[in-house]
């Protein structure tokens, strides 16, 4: 073999940068625990991605196959719904429907970032790819940028499932500028008893609402309730075990795989990732003010008997939203349990999220 004839006469510059990120995902997936299941392969695929060369062998043929054929066709995104769906429990939320209000004030941050991505300039379609970004919620923001700019694909996932990781950083400092340490000191009563029925009936009945309201968000709301179904049914436990555990790890490998192949240095290496990046901030911050905001409502409503803090976990990343409520409450009082009661608008939040995105795939798909 002659020098000719490896990698070293092909490879470039943005190349070997592109494989410089690749590694400081895999870093951050392994050593700082940030999303491993996700940056973990998204990286090493970057590295792949990038080491493909032209008339040579490489892995490029596979990264594409699977990129086109699981992930632009959204069945990948869709069995990580499933999955997701069966590892949910939505108890909180069917206990105290109110907080649904909260998940859905949450996904204000959406608007803010597509409206933000539009002064930015991109198209509309783009914009509202950026947008969902502040649903917090990976598996829909894949599916809503491979169905409406899956040439953004790559900075949008990467800021996405970054920032999901960074929930525990971004959040405390805005929760905090918007409520009183005595606000964040309310005990809340505990939650109702839900009855195995209500648990059965509810992911049918989501699933039927939102097909009537918004058909173009049925398939990931019906994968989400399908596997949550499994989970409540009793008579499923196989196939909920399946969708929690072989399904849903082949389908983030694939999932990682896939997203990191767009990773290549002329597809990510421009002005228009790092808008996106600085986008995906203001997606997050605006979503958590927006949860935060609806909560200190119905704290004025229940006359001081809600914790505005939970509104802040209507950002769907589940559970990471609710620990860091949680967290907030204990630090001024120790003995405050509000866990569950945030877990409420924080699947509420996954719900929300997928509605949102099948309004703007209905609209501009």
């Amino acid at each position: 073999m002659t020098f000719l004839e490896t990698g070293f006469d092909y490879i470039t510059l943005k190349q070997v940068a592109m494989i410089v990120i690749g590694i400081v995902l895999l870093y951050l997936a392994i050593y700082r625990k940030m999303e491993p299941l996700l940056l973990g392969p998204i990286g090493f695929s970057a590295i792949l991605a990038n080491l493909s060369f032209p008339g040579i062998a490489g892995p490029a043929e596979l990264m594409e196959f699977i990129y086109d054929h699981l992930i632009s066709t959204e069945i990948v995104p869709l069995f990580i719904f499933l999955g997701i769906g069966a590892m949910t429990d939505f108890t909180p939320l069917i206990a105290n429907p109110k907080t649904f209000l909260l998940g859905a004030a949450a996904q204000i941050g959406i608007y803010c970032a597509m409206f933000s991505a539009i002064i930015f300039g991109f198209d509309l379609t783009s914009a509202a790819a950026i947008g969902i970004i502040g649903g917090a919620d990976g598996p829909t923001t894949i599916y809503t940028a491979t169905k409406l700019a899956p040439e953004i694909l790559a900075p949008v996932a990467v800021a996405a499932y970054s920032y999901m990781a960074l929930v525990p950083m971004i959040q405390p400092p805005v929760i905090k500028a918007l409520t009183t340490k005595k606000q964040r000191m309310i005990r809340m009563e505990n939650l109702r008893e839900v009855r195995p029925a209500e648990k059965i009936i509810f992911p049918i009945a989501v699933t039927i609402i939102v097909g009537m309201l918004v058909p173009s968000a049925l398939p990931l709301i019906g994968m989400l309730m399908f596997g949550n179904l499994l989970k409540v049914s009793g008579a499923m436990d196989r196939l909920s075990k399946s969708a929690q555990n072989e399904i849903i790890n082949a389908a983030t490998i694939a999932l990682g795989l896939g997203v990191g192949y767009m990773m290549t240095a002329d597809r990510f290496l421009n002005l228009e990732t790092i808008k996106i990046l600085l986008l995906g901030i203001v997606a997050f911050v605006t979503a958590t003010a927006g949860g935060i905001a609806f909560g200190q409502i119905f704290y004025k409503l229940s006359g001081g008997k809600i914790n505005p803090m939970i509104g802040a976990a209507g950002v769907s990343a589940v559970p990471m939203s609710a620990r860091v409520v949680q967290q907030m409450a204990k630090r001024d009082d120790p003995e405050n349990f509000l866990l569950m009661h945030a877990m409420g608008p924080n699947v509420a939040g996954v719900i929300g999220s997928a509605v949102a995105a099948g309004v703007f795939i209905g609209l501009l798909g």
